[in-house]
C-alpha cells in the first residue's frame, strides 16, 4: 500500500482567505506533484463543499495536480480521514514550508515503501 497524505487546501496550498480563494504558496504545488510521483497517494481533506470545494479543486487540476481522494478516506469507510501523514496549516507548531515538507518525506527523511 502506498503512503497516503492527507492534505488541507487553505492556508496549506494556497493562503487562507476562505471561502475566497487565497494566493498560491510558494513550492506547495511543486513539492506535491514531486510526491506524488516518489509514489505518496495524494487525499486532499479540506472542510470545502460544493462548489466551493470544486474551485479548490479545479485550481489543483489547472495547475497539474490530480489527487487520488477528493475528502474521502481512501482506506476505511471513517469520518476521520487515514493517512500516513497529515499536511495542514492548523498543525501545533505551524506548518513547516514546503521545501522542508519535501526534505521530511524523502527517503532521506521517511521511507516511502
Amino acid at each position: 500500500m502506498k503512503n497516503i497524505l492527507a492534505v488541507d487546501f487553505d492556508g496549506t496550498i494556497v493562503e487562507n482567505d476562505y471561502p475566497l480563494m487565497g494566493k498560491p504558496i510558494a513550492d506547495a504545488i511543486e513539492t506535491l506533484l514531486e510526491l506524488q510521483s516518489m509514489g505518496y497517494a495524494l487525499m486532499l481533506w479540506t472542510c470545502r463543499e460544493d462548489s466551493l470545494l470544486a474551485v479548490a479543486v479545479e485550481y489543483c487540476e489547472g495547475n497539474g495536480l490530480v489527487f487520488d481522494s477528493v475528502n474521502e478516506n481512501m482506506v476505511f469507510d471513517s469520518r476521520k480521514p487515514f493517512a500516513n501523514y497529515y499536511i495542514d496549516d492548523r498543525n501545533i507548531g505551524g506548518m513547516p514550508d514546503w521545501k522542508t515538507i519535501k526534505e521530511l518525506l524523502t527517503p532521506a527523511g521517511y521511507l516511502v515503501e
